[in-house]
């Protein structure tokens, strides 16, 4: 990896079609407090043929960001992001994905961060602003909340597992990269991968809370429900690359998955006796949707988030019970879930 002190981060950013969304996050980093002297940006383009170069060589011309472009064939973003690191100058590599936006004090947050400590790896939230649409805001509870996930994606201030940072928004001390190497070709899960190989180096990796993205998770819940399952595939994935990222809070949406089943059947078969267990289901559902009224000052999202919440907690669960009776029960080499475009 190259390395230049002049530059504190490079921000590697993977993008495949995505001219719109390239578009809003370089305005965000055109509009950071944080000097655009300290920090260089990476376009790392996938292929793409929306015409994102002619953007991005116009882009330079107009703004004081050291932003460069750099293309490849279309081989997933794990790749793009490690081509970006095989260009990057700075003491530290920060990736970001294209459907983000940067809190105006992300880089400076940062920062403050390592100056205070040098650390091998660090990682941000990601949140949603108040125009987002209310199925990305429900989508953001079910992702972030303690109740649904833990606070294993660093959100909460309490949490089940340990935290490991997101390529959505996370950064690497460049060093560290020439020790470990870059990302692997998993076709999910790389992050989680590369930051547990980060952890295993002994050296602080820190949360950093004010370092904020928001993240616009473009999608339809069939498409959430297709992303949460491959994510559930890919934890039984990383299980067989080493038993350590495998921790007990994985198995709840597995758990929950087959009790929700359990009560069905039985409410089915004697609705008279089981009919409070579907009835607490729905009201616990229901306190959702009030509390991220409250959250969110939204209504709306009252109508997305318990379809949200039961959508995620259920595709994870059944994507992790598949892999794991695939690959753990009849030991077969590899299980991929849902074969799609990496970037959607």
């Amino acid at each position: 990896m190259t390395q230049d002190d002049s530059y504190l981060f490079t921000v590697i950013i993977p993008t495949y079609n995505r001219l719109s969304e390239i578009r809003e996050l370089l305005v965000s980093l055109r509009d950071q407090v944080f000097s655009p002297a300290n920090f260089e940006v990476l376009i790392v383009d996938d292929g793409s043929t929306d015409k994102t170069e002619e953007f991005v060589e116009r882009f330079s011309h107009e703004t004081s960001l050291n932003l460069r472009f750099i293309r490849q064939d279309h081989q997933g973003p794990g790749a793009a992001r490690n081509l970006g690191m095989k260009h990057a100058r700075g003491k530290y590599f920060i990736f970001v994905d294209s459907d983000c936006i940067a809190h105006p004090r992300w880089l400076q947050a940062y920062a403050d961060a390592v100056s205070k400590q040098d650390v091998a790896g660090f990682g941000g939230p990601d949140r949603v602003r108040a125009d987002f649409s209310p199925l990305q805001k429900a989508i953001d509870y079910s992702m972030t909340s303690f109740i649904t996930t833990g606070g294993i994606r660093g959100h909460s201030q309490k949490k089940l597992s340990k935290y490991y940072p997101r390529s959505f928004n996370m950064g690497v001390r460049a060093d560290i990269v020439d020790k470990i190497g870059g990302m692997n070709d998993l076709r999910h899960g790389q992050d989680i991968e590369f930051s547990h190989r980060i952890l295993a180096t002994g050296e602080p990796v820190i949360k950093v809370d004010d370092a904020i993205v928001y993240h616009k998770r473009r999608t339809s819940i069939k498409k959430f429900f297709k992303q949460v399952f491959n994510w559930g595939v890919a934890r039984i994935n990383l299980y067989k690359i080493d038993p350590g990222m495998l921790e007990p809070v994985h198995f709840f949406p597995a758990a929950g998955t087959v009790l929700t089943v359990l009560v069905l059947v039985l409410f089915l078969l004697a609705p008279g006796f089981f009919w409070p267990f579907p009835a607490l289901g729905i009201l616990a559902l229901l306190m959702m949707g009030l509390h991220g009224i409250i959250k969110y000052k939204d209504v709306r999202v009252f109508l997305y988030i318990p379809v949200i919440v039961p959508t995620q907690i259920f595709a994870y669960g059944l994507g992790f019970i598949q892999a794991y009776y695939k690959r753990v029960i009849l030991k077969q080499d590899a299980f991929t879930g849902f074969v799609r475009n990496y970037y959607k």
